[in-house]
Parts: structure tokens; C-alpha cells; sequence
């Protein structure tokens, strides 16, 4: 996760705004599909509701999404298949952009 945090923390607007390749989506929206399915998958190993994140007015706040459902994730001690599935979603997103 703090790889990817550290490929996209110091991108400008019209880097996220960038097409992600091989898709027709931004770049800040495949980060945030990233956002929302980590938070899922806390909320699931926490037994909660899935809730929507919020998609914010400005992409350069995503990394720091990133990292607090990543933070949530983790503090929820997820099983390890939520893991794997967390780290698949990373790298498949990383590859992406």
C-alpha cells in the first residue's frame, strides 16, 4: 500500500485526471474504486455495514484515503484472505496507473 501512497502522493490535478491505462476511467477514479473496496473489505471483517467513501472535490486528498482505510483494515484484523485480496487490488491499481 505505501508504495503505491508514494507513486501517486505527489501528483498535480491533471495526473490524476489522466486516463489509467487500458481503461477509460481517471486515474483518480480507479484510485478511488481502490479506496472503496478496501474500505469494504474493513467493513467486512468488522462485521459492519458497507458504507460509500466520499469522493472528494480534490484527488490530491486520495492517498491520504488510502491510508486510512488501509489503517482500518488493518486494525480490524481481517482474515488473511482479505489480505490477499487488499494486496491483489493494490498491485492490480499500481499496474494501472
Amino acid at each position: 500500500m505505501e508504495l503505491l501512497v508514494r507513486q501517486v502522493g505527489h501528483w498535480q490535478p491533471p495526473r490524476w485526471a489522466a486516463t489509467a491505462e487500458g481503461g477509460n476511467v481517471s486515474r483518480a477514479d480507479l484510485v478511488h474504486r481502490l479506496v472503496q473496496e478496501i474500505a469494504n473489505l474493513g467493513a467486512d471483517a468488522e462485521g459492519l455495514t458497507r458504507r460509500s467513501v466520499p469522493r472528494l472535490d480534490n484527488d490530491l486528498a486520495l492517498p491520504d484515503q488510502l491510508r486510512v482505510v488501509a489503517a482500518d483494515l488493518l486494525a480490524a484484523d481481517p482474515p488473511a484472505g482479505a489480505l490477499e485480496r487488499a494486496a491483489a487490488e493494490v498491485t492490480a491499481t499500481r499496474r494501472a496507473l
